[in-house]
């Protein structure tokens, strides 16, 4: 499989680890790959996989996506086309109710582009409220076309990132990007996502790793820099610690740099 370029902008996304992971893996011969938080797929992109490929998040609207890019582009590209970037049209188009699949895919990708820092997140009535962000910036379409090149034989679920674990054998890769649970000082985007994962959550995480392991299967996992999750993560696994840019953070956050772990069962 050729490697691509992410269709979507995503808070915590990791195009800034692709060449790292490239070479933690190689060498390995991989079955199977799974990646049970979608986000923007930086990952699973940049990467030749040579077997199945199994895609999944809990978000529906975020997996709708994928599904509409990879089965009809051609459709998601016509109605994104009619779509202007102004203030008012992305308030209009973000209140839109929307009745097809494949509308509901076009308006996602829109305001994934067009809101502020690329955030998603929903009100207590599961309303998309990230307020307008970009006012000059032109869409590549081609994106698109190519990411559904690369989806193409690619299966995309939604659902918890546990739903497919019994599935997973030896000899395949899984890629594990939750959202960040523990807030620490540098990391701007954590309060966006302490309703989505919680501590318990990242227990459970603790137990599909534990679950991958048994098998005989690789991972590797992304998580915040911070004691807890240290303690939850380090039986059994290699911890590195990274550091990188932040990308995201509120008017009055400091982007400077982030530190990050990544705890793997590759050798």
């Amino acid at each position: 499989m050729p490697q691509f370029t992410p269709f979507l902008r995503w808070a915590g996304g990791k195009s800034w680890l692709t060449e790292y992971v490239k070479n933690m893996i190689e060498g390995i011969e991989i079955n199977n790959y799974y990646e049970p938080f979608l986000g923007g797929a930086a990952i699973f992109f940049a990467l030749e996989l040579p077997k199945h490929v199994y895609l999944s998040d809990l978000n529906d609207e975020l997996v709708n996506a994928y599904i509409q890019v990879r089965d009809v582009p051609d459709d998601v590209i016509e109605i994104m086309s009619t779509y202007n970037n102004t203030e008012d049209d992305y308030y209009r188009i973000r209140a839109l109710e929307l009745n097809t699949k494949v509308e509901q895919a076009a308006r996602f990708i829109y305001l994934n582009h067009t809101s502020y820092n690329g955030l998603y997140r929903v009100n207590n009535n599961g309303k998309y409220n990230v307020p307008y962000g970009y006012r000059t910036c032109e869409y590549d379409y081609e994106r698109i076309q190519e990411a559904s090149k690369a989806l193409k034989k690619v299966k995309i679920f939604q659902g918890d990132f546990a739903d497919r674990k019994y599935t997973i054998k030896k000899g395949d890769l899984v890629f594990l990007d939750p959202p960040y649970t523990v807030s620490h000082n540098q990391n701007g985007f954590i309060k966006y996502n302490q309703q989505l994962f919680s501590l318990d959550d990242q227990i459970r995480l603790k137990k599909t790793i534990d679950y991958i392991n048994k098998k005989g299967a690789h991972y590797i996992l992304t998580n915040a820099a911070h004691e807890t999750i240290k303690e939850i993560f380090k039986e059994g696994a290699t911890l590195i610690p990274v550091e990188r840019n932040s990308l995201i953070g509120g008017k009055s956050a400091a982007r400077g740099k982030v530190q990050e772990y990544i705890f793997t069962n590759i050798k």
